[in-house]
């Protein structure tokens, strides 16, 4: 294993941050996979799991069962790790700028394809080195202005060219479930079933350039680019990009983080990462839906959340989700899914305020425009 470190612009006199990688594995040999642990601080399930796995590569590493390239970042966001206040960590939003730390990254695909369109050609493998080396000088080429603005060049540089890029997040109180892209999905899919995923949640574009996207639509984007411009040249789908919600905020514990690890390490197996035979696939809980068909259920007005269905649950359209209870006026409305589908998260708060997003149905038909994501 090598550790390697990465400062981050100085924000301010007498004070530097800086990511910390481990790599395991050897450079050049095999598939290269990112995996990247809570980048919205708050979120600390990926953290443990990021810690099991570093154990579980420590060992593979000496048995020489790594084939490929893995590097692991525990902590992807030492800003948002600082940011307490009274006493709670907030770490979903850089305090400074106030934007969402994955959020905001480098769009690749323009830039590149002026680099590139005139040398690709035949063999998507040679088009594959050449887009990847064009993305390279693209990010050395950026000059970070902010602490939060070099964060994520440094997280986009060093995953820039993987093959697969796991970034692990979770909800507020959820099931496990995951977000790709389109065309990601029958890449994908086996992970899908190491992990047990309730839900699986596809775009193309999701709003706002979330790290995921950044590291895997500009190959679609390059591939449509290149139809329009009539150019016949094969371009690859070269990033498997999945952002992976470990259920909720709450879930840290040993047993879900060693289950999760094994899901990761079986899914790598079953690319050739790892050496050994991945376990025969599991059974994939529920087809992969739009995430333009996540169904947002809204408070109807202030008051206490009752829930009827648990994260994980098929419902029906008409099924209920939740009550909200106001207990000046003796109002009691019943929330309910119009569309069913599974119900992949909910708040985890008690009390709602009027129009409160308090739970998501992962729907079969996609319904809305626009940005996909919320704030």
């Amino acid at each position: 294993m090598q550790t390697r470190h990465h400062p981050l612009l100085s924000p301010s006199l007498g004070s530097q941050r800086s990511l910390v990688s481990f790599h395991f594995g050897q450079p050049g040999h095999g598939e290269k996979v990112h995996i990247q642990a809570s980048l919205h601080a708050d979120e600390l399930p990926g953290m443990l799991v990021a810690w099991h796995l570093k154990q579980r590569l420590l060992q593979l590493e000496s048995e020489g069962a790594i084939l490929g390239e893995i590097a692991v970042l525990p902590v992807a966001n030492p800003i948002g790790l600082n940011q307490n206040l009274s006493s709670r960590l907030q770490g979903r939003f850089e305090l400074m700028s106030g934007q969402n730390f994955n959020r905001h990254y480098l769009a690749l695909a323009e830039p590149v394809s002026a680099a590139v369109f005139g040398k690709l050609g035949g063999d998507a493998k040679a088009n594959t080195r050449l887009i990847r080396a064009a993305m390279k000088a693209e990010l050395a080429r950026y000059q970070a202005q902010s602490e939060l603005q070099s964060l994520r060049h440094a997280l986009h540089s060093l995953a820039c060219d993987a093959d697969i890029m796991l970034d692990l997040h979770c909800d507020s109180r959820a099931d496990l479930h995951l977000y790709t892209g389109t065309p990601l999905w029958e890449q994908c899919e086996p992970l899908a079933r190491y992990l047990g995923a309730c839900a699986s949640l596809l775009a193309e574009d999701s709003g706002d350039q979330p790290f995921d996207e950044a590291c895997s639509q500009p190959w679609w984007q390059l591939r449509d680019l290149a139809a329009k411009a009539g150019l016949s040249a094969p371009i690859e789908m070269a990033c498997l990009a999945v952002t992976i919600e470990l259920r909720g905020e709450n879930d840290v514990n040993h047993e879900y983080a060693a289950r999760d690890a094994d899901g990761i390490i079986h899914f790598l197996q079953h690319r050739g990462v790892i050496a050994g035979g991945a376990p025969r696939l599991p059974p994939l809980r529920h087809p992969a839906t739009p995430l333009a068909g996540s169904e947002d259920l809204l408070a109807p007005h202030p008051g206490v959340v009752v829930y009827h269905a648990e994260p994980g649950s098929q419902l029906a359209p008409g099924d209920l989700v939740a009550d909200v209870i106001d207990p000046l006026r003796d109002i009691s409305s019943q929330v309910r899914t119009q569309r069913g589908g599974v119900l992949y998260a909910t708040s985890d708060r008690p009390y709602a305020t009027a129009g409160l997003g308090i739970a998501r149905v992962a729907g079969s038909t996609a319904f809305k425009q626009g940005k996909l994501l919320t704030a």
